[in-house]
């Protein structure tokens, strides 16, 4: 038996990917070939292997690689020819067969002739708050119920927003006060001290000083001695950022920590000696080390607090919470 795999170069946004499962059901459906599959080289799965073994596993001795591409290139050329190879030596009974690409064809050109018809509708051209409208439209959809709350949901939302993780509406955790101290913080005018510059970059400025605050990060001004691997002070960067901002006291309403976990450990630190008691602890450090550990001691912490369990989280994060209590502000 033969089989059809549609190879093609994936992206990032789920609804690209799905259009080639679309034409996988017109070949079939239109062909004499049982099987037709797909892949992606990038950006989605299943991969090429992946959907090498779909095609053996329904019993294909012959494996019709198409790439669906436009033209040869790199791609073509190279990266699907030496993984072809690699298929043979793990199915050396199985046939694989590259065929061209689209290319030119004169069924191409009727197509876009067809869709250059004055009386085809043309594809709208989505502005810039269109696309973020229609994107949360999709997330609330794909979402469904939660067990947020009216006011923490839009938080979890524009995280997936911005990292296109539903894992987040899984593992985001709220104190009670949370959104509430956050919104008070930023209406106040109060700053906001970040652990890293990432996180710096991805707030949004203009909207914090409408309403008179700044994002502070200190973590290009330690001492030139912590600069060191072999620091007597035994503290990081960001660490001793954080300590920096909150000693000098800079109106500091919110800590949002996206990096560091030793970050979020000095904070909570600081806090609890009493040396600063800020508004509100953004907390989502992401990593391997000490990461799902500092979360789990801020969800204890009798303050307001947000965060994210386990490993993922990171500046995107941060970033993303803040701009959510930004436009709820």
């Amino acid at each position: 038996m033969d089989a059809i795999l549609l190879l093609g170069h994936g992206s990032r946004l789920t609804e690209a990917n799905k259009t080639l499962k679309h034409m996988a059901y017109m070949v079939k459906e239109m062909g004499d070939i049982p099987f037709v599959e797909v892949a992606f080289l990038q950006f989605g799965r299943p991969d090429f292997f992946e959907g090498v073994s779909a095609c053996v596993s329904k019993g294909a001795k012959k494996v019709i690689i198409h790439p669906y591409f436009l033209y040869r290139g790199r791609h073509f050329e190279e990266d699907i020819t030496e993984m072809i190879n690699e298929a043979q030596k793990k199915y050396s009974d199985i046939e694989f067969v590259l065929t061209e690409p689209l290319g030119v064809h004169e069924n191409i050109a009727k197509v876009v002739l067809e869709r250059s018809r004055k009386d085809i509708k043309e594809v709208k051209i989505l502005k810039p708050h269109e696309i973020e409208e229609k994107s949360f439209e999709i997330i609330t959809e794909e979402l469904g119920e939660t067990g947020f709350s009216d006011i923490e949901l839009p938080i979890v939302k524009r995280v997936i927003h911005a990292t296109g993780d539903f894992d987040f509406a899984k593992n985001m955790r709220f104190h009670p006060e949370a959104v509430e101290a956050g919104i008070r913080a930023i209406k106040n005018g109060m700053n906001i001290l970040a652990d890293v510059h990432m996180v710096e970059a991805g707030i949004n400025k203009m909207a914090l000083e409408r309403c008179g605050g700044r994002v502070i990060c200190n973590i290009q001004n330690t001492p030139p001695e912590l600069r060191t691997p072999n620091s007597e002070l035994n503290m990081t960067r960001a660490e001793m950022g954080i300590e920096i901002g909150l000693k000098e006291n800079n109106n500091i309403g919110i800590i949002a920590i996206g990096n560091a976990p030793t970050a979020l450990y000095r904070a909570m630190k600081l806090i609890r000696n009493g040396i600063f008691q800020p508004e509100l602890v953004i907390g989502v450090p992401v990593g391997f080390v000490r990461a799902v550990e500092s979360k789990e001691v801020l969800l204890h912490m009798k303050y307001p607090f947000i965060t994210s369990l386990g490993r993922k989280g990171g500046s995107t994060v941060a970033a993303a919470i803040v701009n959510a209590l930004l436009k709820m502000a």
